[in-house]
């Protein structure tokens, strides 16, 4: 595409910034929904997320911006509003610039993975789901695989605090999903949902135990790059349904273009 003056700006925020393929993603869905827009990702530490928010007030051609790990919990700090959704989920995964440069947050990481389960033909009703992670994404994500009508959600996270704390969240939001805190053995579920950055990079180790992994159950990613994580890579070998990272955000964009207002 062709960058002019007239071209909208979005930035995404993460640090590291080599693994991210979703502002290409985003640039090019976009642009295919007739939006003259580019993203790019902005390599920022979380000791100068604060600094780098308050820029964004003054760039008056940007948008908004995406906020990927580690600043999906942070970056709450530094904006002016949060949607009810993202106050529920305690998380923002995108950030919109008002014309006064005014920030607004919002999470859209949950909608959108579930909408990018469907187009796995992965059902959520019903269904018993271990969720690996209660980080940002993961927070947004447990609130709508509840909402989506799951029968339990077992969390599971290295720092077990996290995973109880979001469970009780989760459990009052949507009591009609036994929600609670889990060990990483996936035997007697439906679903396995990775919610957390373990597979991006060569040597990462795998969260759950693949012998374990049968074929009736689903394994789900967040992560777009690899596409084919090692988890991903292990659940195919046994049979397992796979849903690819990158459908949640190919997922997000309908909802994307109503909070940008584009």
């Amino acid at each position: 595409m062709e960058i002019t003056g007239k071209t909208k700006i979005m930035l995404m925020l993460a640090d590291p910034v080599e693994h991210i393929r979703g502002s290409a993603m985003l640039t090019r869905l976009l642009n295919e929904a007739g939006h003259d827009i580019a993203c790019s990702p902005l390599h920022v530490k979380p000791e100068d997320l604060g600094a780098a928010v308050a820029s964004m007030r003054l760039f008056r051609n940007v948008v908004g911006f995406g906020v990927t790990i580690p600043h999906k919990i942070g970056v709450r700090r530094f904006i002016d509003e949060e949607t009810a959704q993202a106050r529920l989920v305690g998380s923002v995964n995108f950030v919109r610039r008002n014309a006064d440069g005014s920030l607004i947050g919002d999470n859209l990481d949950g909608a959108g993975f579930v909408d990018g389960l469907k187009r796995s033909d992965i059902a959520l009703r019903g269904k018993r789901v271990l969720q690996l992670g209660a980080g940002g994404a993961g927070r947004s994500i447990a609130f709508s695989i509840a909402e989506a009508g799951a029968a339990a959600l077992g969390i599971c996270n290295r720092t077990r605090k996290k995973a109880v704390d979001l469970a009780r969240a989760v459990q009052t939001a949507r009591p009609a999903c036994r929600t609670y805190a889990a060990d990483s053995d996936p035997t007697g579920f439906d679903l396995i949902v990775n919610t957390t950055s373990m597979g991006m990079k060569p040597g990462d180790p795998l969260m759950i135990d693949p012998e374990r992994l049968a074929a009736s159950m689903a394994v789900a990613e967040i992560i777009m790059s690899p596409e084919m994580t090692p988890l991903l890579t292990e659940a195919q070998k046994r049979g397992c349904r796979i849903g690819l990272g990158r459908n949640m955000l190919e997922e997000q964009v309908k909802r994307l273009e109503a909070f940008f207002r584009l």
